[in-house]
């Protein structure tokens, strides 16, 4: 099965999915698809050996732009790994339960339009939670709305930082996030 990892940013995410897979008998990581022409996460991939190519934004829109790349490269499944812009509908339909997304804190906390990043890190700190996590779901039409795939958690202490809690739920992406996706790929297929 072909995949494809959408990108924003350094891509950490991403490199630890292509070297899961690397030897793979049935799962390729066939392209690195970012908005952004300076994301690292481009570099990563290309010092792996796996094909990178820009969409930005405005072309996402395009489903004109956008299919044939991913028919292109055969792909099958899409994973998002720290990916901003919406996913827009037209791929969604052309992917249905092909798209999953990876999400820094326990759905349904901390979701929604602008809720990515640190922004997610400073809301869990400001709601004072005892606890923090990641969720991998299903990509929808509403922004971190689709269905729940996995969560991990891991305690907070009152005394953790904004960076402390990013770290701590980055340890469980690095742990758990390959895994999730390698079941749910195997579920697809199936």
């Amino acid at each position: 099965m072909n995949i494809a990892i959408f990108v924003s940013g350094s891509g950490t995410n991403c490199e630890n999915l292509i070297k899961h897979f690397q030897d793979h008998p049935t799962v390729h990581c066939a392209l690195v698809v970012s908005n952004r022409s300076d994301a690292y996460a481009l570099v990563r991939a290309e010092r792996l050996g796996i094909p990178t190519t820009i969409i930005t934004k405005a072309e996402l829109a395009d489903p004109d732009k956008v299919l044939p790349v991913m028919q292109q490269y055969d792909i099958q499944f899409i994973v998002l790994a720290g990916f901003l812009p919406l996913i827009p509908d037209y791929l969604i339909e052309a992917y249905p339960r092909r798209i999953i997304n990876l999400h820094p804190a326990l759905l349904p906390k901390f979701g929604g339009k602008g809720m990515w990043g640190h922004y997610v890190h400073e809301a869990v700190k400001a709601a004072g939670e005892i606890e923090t996590g990641m969720t991998v779901h299903y990509v929808s039409p509403v922004c971190d709305g689709g269905e729940i795939i996995a969560q991990f958690s891991t305690p907070l202490s009152p005394t953790d930082t904004v960076d402390d809690i990013a770290e701590k739920e980055h340890l469980l992406e690095m742990q758990h996030f390959p895994a999730v996706v390698e079941q749910v790929l195997r579920q697809t297929a199936d």
